[in-house]
């Protein structure tokens, strides 16, 4: 399982991608649209979740793409 990824407003203007406790980004776009498709797709691959934070740094939303470890009730 790979590291969580987190879209975060990025210092210098946009959106990035970047993976638990990494320093630097693993995707930079223009919008958080764009980094939120990214994320998905590496998070994908990597069984990992995707951690969507809002300009504040707030967390918006959660999705998981991996060993869930609470795995909705069917």
């Amino acid at each position: 399982m790979g590291k969580n990824k987190h879209v975060t407003p990025h210092p210098k203007g946009g959106w990035q991608v970047k993976g638990s406790g990494n320093s630097k980004a693993t995707v930079r776009t223009r919008t958080q649209a764009e980094a939120v498709k990214s994320a998905r797709k590496i998070a994908a691959n990597q069984k990992s979740e995707v951690v969507i934070h809002g300009q504040t740094g707030r967390i918006r939303a959660k999705d998981s793409y991996g060993n869930d470890p609470c795995p909705p009730k069917g």
